[in-house]
């Protein structure tokens, strides 16, 4: 699946479709573990699965110590495979191994969910060439320069929700190919840095 076949799919279905998916997953089990969520989301699909860890750490999941470094972390990974041009997704059998309770990731995505509804109706194509190459590889080095800040952030608890909050509006303008979104995404962000 290509990445504009991933925008395709997740356009259909949106954000809200996908967020419902992870809940029903978190619902059907205790324990999941990384590789769970990535068998979920779809092995190709790069953009759905830059989202999911950072809504992960928005929602209170976020304020575990620890939890927003390894988030941050697979991010990274995610985002310097694109930076690559890597097309197939791929992570170390130790992040995989990795476990997130069922019960607090659903509580999470349960209170995030409102919110995407809302992201399904105002993201949309729009000034397209600002999510091609070279941007699309720029927003990458963006995302892989956010993720760095969070292991000092988490000296404050949930402070490093702005820069993850920034990496899922970054990655929904790149799969909605949606420019301006991907502007405002960015602005604040390198401020942030």
């Amino acid at each position: 699946m290509t990445e504009t076949n991933t925008y395709v799919s997740l356009s259909q279905g949106g954000l809200a479709h996908l967020l419902h998916r992870m809940h029903s997953l978190a619902d059907s089990s205790d324990t999941l573990t990384i590789h769970d969520i990535r068998e979920e989301v779809g092995e190709r699909s790069f953009g759905p699965f830059l989202i999911i860890p950072a809504i992960i750490e928005i929602s209170p999941i976020g304020g575990i110590p620890g939890v927003p470094t390894v988030i941050a972390v697979i991010i990274s990974i995610f985002a310097i495979q694109i930076l690559c041009g890597r097309k197939h997704l791929w992570l170390p059998q130790a992040v995989e191994r990795r476990t997130v309770d069922g019960q607090k990731l659903s509580a999470g995505i349960a209170k995030i969910e409102p919110l995407s509804r809302w992201v399904d109706k105002a993201v949309r194509p729009r000034l397209e060439w600002a999510t091609n190459t070279p941007y699309r590889q720029g927003i990458a080095l963006l995302v892989i320069a956010l993720c760095a800040t969070v292991p000092p952030l988490e000296l404050i608890p949930f402070a490093s929700t702005v820069p993850m909050a920034a990496i899922v509006f970054l990655r929904l303008a790149l799969l909605a190919r949606d420019g301006p979104l991907a502007c405002i995404a960015g602005c604040p962000s390198q401020q942030h840095i």
